[in-house]
């Protein structure tokens, strides 16, 4: 049996160490986004200069103590076709859902567009499809799905695709970006 001094000195150091552990799990869990963690940082959009095609540029950041990811994002597109020069902004909030733990956003934009998404990763994916019609009702409203690839450490494809209703999901807007080395 060990003296009472070095057993207390034992059980000191056990419940620092114990105490450290609980005090640095939410900062290393909170900082760990999984399949998603390639997202994080700020992307620039590349493109071409015809007409009709944007610029834009978008990030991902972790937020509230690496609870939620905040997504900002603008696209510029020029005047073309009639139509005047037009600017597009949104934001969306990623956050895990408290009962089911999946993965959730809710998204808006400067056109009062509020939509729910559902979030699937796999391998180099991350899929943000919007809800559904709620069962045994006719769908009104189009669906929207976007898709993140990673095509390296900083390079992605990105296709956004929306399904009008009744019917299957479409090409609507397909880009690259790179991220910002800046933000390394």
């Amino acid at each position: 049996m060990l003296p009472l001094g070095p057993r207390l000195s034992y059980a000191g150091t056990m419940k620092r160490l114990f105490l450290f552990a609980i005090l640095c799990l939410p900062a290393f869990g909170a900082d760990d986004w999984g399949p998603l963690q390639f997202l994080i940082g700020q992307w620039t959009g590349d493109g071409g200069g015809d007409p009709g095609q944007g610029s834009g540029a978008f990030s991902f950041t972790p937020d509230v103590q690496g609870k939620v990811l905040i997504r900002k994002s603008f696209a510029e597109y020029p005047a073309a076709k009639g139509k005047p020069a037009y600017r597009h902004d949104d934001l969306m909030v990623v956050y895990r859902d408290e009962a089911s733990r999946k993965l959730r956003a809710t998204y808006f934009d400067n056109e009062d567009h509020v939509i729910q998404y559902a979030i699937e990763a796999s391998g180099k994916d991350v899929v943000f499809t919007s809800d559904g019609p709620v069962p045994g009702e006719k769908q009104s409203a189009p669906r929207f799905r976007f898709t993140y690839t990673s095509a390296g450490p900083d390079q992605l494809s990105l296709k956004f695709e929306i399904a009008p209703p009744g019917k299957d999901f479409a090409p609507y807007i397909t880009a690259t970006a790179h991220r910002d080395r800046r933000s390394k």
